[in-house]
């Protein structure tokens, strides 16, 4: 079972790695839910043209974007 280390670092169990495709040097990605961790691999260019149909308004700057956004 792996342990964290005093800098708060976790060793990955090479076969959980493997299964996986995690090889030394990739970026993975945290999320926290439920009480729980979860890792996943990033995967470069994954959402590259997800959003390609989507239409911003030029006439709203990012600022405006921004407030709009926080507004409660």
């Amino acid at each position: 079972m792996p342990k964290v280390s005093s800098k708060r670092q976790i060793t990955l169990p090479a076969s959980q790695c493997d299964q996986l495709g995690i090889k030394p040097g990739d970026e993975v990605e945290i999320f926290t839910a439920g009480g729980r961790l979860t890792i996943v691999k990033k995967v470069k260019g994954a959402a590259k043209g997800l959003l390609q149909h989507v239409k911003g308004d030029p006439s709203v700057t990012d600022q405006e974007s921004l407030e709009d956004a926080l507004a409660p």
